[in-house]
Formats: structure tokens, C-alpha cells, sequence
């Protein structure tokens, strides 16, 4: 543990160690904190939350969580091939499917388990069985700027999880350029081979930037490979883009249909965290094999299903979106203005969604950037500067009021001012 300590040490030295702040309560969009090191508490307006309809603190929500845990109790206490299956996860399969067109969908209890049983089942198929071999190679290709649970995913495709020395066939992973469809082109000619499997992954909304995946684009080029897989991780994309929140294909007036259409099978990674107001993933397909082999992957068969309250929670939550397509028309008119009103400001503010990233001159540090929004104006966001280029990433949702939204821009005017005037007088 030795170098442990000594790269502790030096991490905290080099102020790279994030500040940490204990949530005691929340009302709307303004939340009571605790400040870890100090103790000190204050009441902010936070733009650093997923919740981005709003439903966390939905009456209707909470009350199906509370229903979920009197009729089943707190926990499953087994996955669902052995016991841990409960009505609730067969109707927010079907919710989900429904939302999503795509009759088949299985639940996992989050996005990095989803993605990794996605690369057992389809490089790695499930099971030996007797008589069947399959002798074809994977080719996959990301996005060079995907989310870790896609990079995971990948990095460790190569064999089934659980199995150190599989027999599987050889499972290839390239990266491309970020959104450039032209470069996905020229990677499939130069390295798909004849008689390959092919998939191909992408965030439909990235986390980091707030910008699309190009999917009309990427359907274009995939055609040419009948029976290529596309997958899309819709954690940012479900309840904040398309009409009515369903999504990357609702954004482009299409339907996965479309895809299927054109020799191409769509699936869809939907997360709960964001839009849904719980946790847990789901993977839909209108493939009906593709289901069992996810069902018994080790990242499902080797953990807890998911729990009664959070299954409750994101299953109304969707019946709640549906409902209710005012959620979503609020949301997407909240980031079009705050994204405006920061670029009126002179702000480099990046992306295309509620994801609102602000990237800063090099000469000002995010995080002392956060911490002056929160201790002279009450404003939380969340300062980025070790994953990515240093920035604000700023999340609106569609309970902030055009009031707030002023606020923030008006703090943030303030704190850049502040920080560059020693410079100026320097």
C-alpha cells in the first residue's frame, strides 16, 4: 500500500482530489449541503443534477417506491434467473419496450453491467451447447469519446467475463474520431473482413460535450454491412431529446424500424438515473434470442436484480413521460435558453442538449471556478478537470425557472470577472 499512499499524498498536494458535499435535503432544485472537510452547511440552487424532468421528488413517484417496498420489501435478495424476478420487472420491460419500439428488453441494476453482459452475450454467446460452434470473429467499433461503461465494456470483450482463457472467437475493437462518420466509414472498409460480425457503439448524447451522435449519418454507412449491430447509449438522449423524449431516433423523425429496415439491428441502452428518476439499465432489442443470453450473462446471473422500490420508481417515471410530453417541451426550451443566454455572455458553451458544458481559458481553474459560484452566490455546478478538458459542466432540467436561469448566468459573469481582474492588474 505503499504507493498508494505516496500517489494519495501527492494527488491531494496537487489539488487534484475533488471537493465533496454530503446532500441532507432537497426541495425542487434547491438542496441543503454539507461541506465533508468543514461541516459547514448551506441552501444552493444546483445545476449539477441528472434529474433532468424533474421526477425524483414526483408525489406520484415516490408513492409507487413506498407501494414496491410494502407489497415486495426492500430487496429481491437474488437475481432474476434463480428467484429475484418480480411483476414489476416484467411491466417495466414492456414499458420500456414500448417506449422505445423495440418489443424485447431485460433489466440489469446499472449502465456498466448492461454493457458488459451485452459483449458476453453477443461475442461470447452464453453457454457451450452441444453441436454448435460458432467460428465467426467480432469486429467492434466505438466512438472515441464513449462513457467509461462503454469503454469497460470493450476493453473487455475480448473474452466472456468470468472466463479468463474462453475459446470464443477473436472479438477485434477499434476506436474512431469523435461523430465523424467519414472516418467510421473508412475503419469498416479497412478492417471489416468477410463474414464478420460486426457492432458498432455510441452514446447517442455524450455526457462530457452534450453533443449528438450523427445517426442518420451512421445508418448510411452501416447499411452496407447486412446484419451489422448498432448500438446506442440513450442515458442522456431518453427524456431530453426527440419530441416527446424517447430519444435519439424520435430526434431524427425516424424509428429503430428504419434501421431494421435497411439489413441493420438497432439496440438500445436505456438508463434510469437520468430521466427516470431511480437507477438500473435496460437493453431493447427485436431480437427475441438476444434476451436469454443477456438473462444469463454473469453480470445478471452474478448479481441482485433489481430492487422493488427503484423497478417502481423508473416504471412510473416512464408512464409519467408519457403522459405528460410537457416535461420534455420544457426541458428542451430551459437548455435552449440557458445555452443562448451563456453564449450572449461571451461563454464558450459546447453541445446541443441539456448537457450544458462551459470549457474555460486555460488560465482559469475550474474547480476554484465552482467553489466561488457556490460560496458567494449559492450556485452548484460541477467544475471538470481530470477526465476531460477542463470545464463547467452545467445540467438544466425542467424544473429550473427563467429566474434561476438568470441567476446562473449572472454568477457566472460575476465569478469570471472576479478571477480575471488579478490577472488584468497583474
Amino acid at each position: 500500500m505503499q504507493v498508494v499512499k505516496e500517489y494519495v499524498q501527492r494527488w491531494y498536494e496537487s489539488d487534484l482530489d475533488p471537493d465533496e458535499y454530503i446532500c441532507h435535503h432537497k426541495r425542487g432544485n434547491l438542496v441543503e449541503i454539507e461541506e465533508a472537510t468543514t461541516g459547514k452547511r448551506r441552501t444552493v440552487l444546483t445545476f449539477c443534477t441528472n434529474d433532468v424532468l424533474g421526477l425524483v421528488q414526483e408525489d406520484a413517484v415516490k408513492q409507487a417506491a413506498i407501494d414496491a417496498i410494502l407489497q415486495y420489501g426492500t430487496s429481491n435478495s437474488s437475481c432474476s434467473v434463480l428467484s429475484g424476478r418480480i411483476d414489476l420487472h416484467r411491466q417495466l420491460e414492456q414499458e420500456i419496450s414500448e417506449f422505445k419500439h423495440l418489443p424485447h428488453t431485460q433489466l440489469f441494476i446499472n449502465a456498466w453491467m448492461a454493457m458488459q453482459a451485452l459483449m458476453d452475450a453477443f461475442c461470447h454467446l452464453a453457454i457451450p451447447v452441444p453441436g454448435f460452434q460458432n467460428t465467426r470473429e467480432t469486429l467492434i467499433l466505438t466512438d472515441v469519446l464513449n462513457h467509461g461503461c462503454i469503454v469497460s465494456a470493450v476493453a473487455n470483450a475480448g473474452t466472456r467475463s468470468g472466463k479468463l482463457f474462453g475459446h470464443s472467437p477473436r472479438v477485434r475493437v477499434r476506436a474512431y474520431r469523435h461523430c465523424d462518420v467519414e472516418d467510421l466509414a473508412r475503419k469498416l472498409r479497412r478492417y471489416a473482413r468477410p463474414d464478420e460480425r460486426i457492432m458498432v457503439i455510441s452514446d447517442a448524447v455524450f455526457s462530457m460535450d452534450g453533443d449528438i451522435a450523427p445517426l442518420p449519418d451512421m445508418l448510411d454507412v452501416m447499411q452496407h454491412y447486412d446484419g451489422s449491430v448498432l448500438v446506442m447509449d440513450e442515458a442522456h438522449a431518453s427524456g431530453a431529446i426527440g419530441a416527446t423524449g424517447r430519444g435519439i431516433y424520435e430526434h431524427f423523425g425516424i424509428l429503430p424500424q428504419n434501421a431494421i429496415e435497411r439489413g441493420i439491428v438497432p439496440l438500445i441502452m436505456s438508463t434510469f438515473s437520468k430521466f427516470a428518476a431511480s437507477a438500473g439499465a435496460a437493453i431493447s432489442s427485436h431480437v427475441a434470442e438476444l434476451i436469454p443470453l443477456l438473462n444469463v450473462s454473469p453480470t445478471s446471473i452474478g448479481t441482485i436484480s433489481l430492487s422493488p422500490p427503484l423497478a417502481a420508481a423508473a416504471l412510473e417515471s416512464i408512464r409519467q413521460v408519457r403522459q405528460h410530453p410537457e416535461r420534455v417541451k420544457n426541458l428542451q426550451e430551459n437548455t435552449h435558453y440557458l445555452r443562448s443566454s451563456l453564449i450572449e455572455q461571451g461563454f464558450t458553451a459546447i453541445g446541443e442538449t441539456n448537457v450544458v458544458p462551459v470549457l474555460l481559458p486555460p488560465e482559469l481553474n475550474p474547480k476554484v471556478f465552482g467553489r466561488l459560484m457556490l460560496e458567494k452566490h449559492g450556485i452548484w455546478v460541477s467544475p471538470i478537470w481530470f477526465i476531460a478538458k477542463p470545464r463547467l459542466r452545467i445540467t438544466v432540467n425542467a424544473l429550473h425557472t427563467q429566474e434561476e436561469m438568470d441567476r446562473l448566468v449572472a454568477a457566472m459573469v460575476a465569478t469570471r470577472d472576479l478571477l480575471y481582474q488579478p490577472m488584468i492588474s497583474a
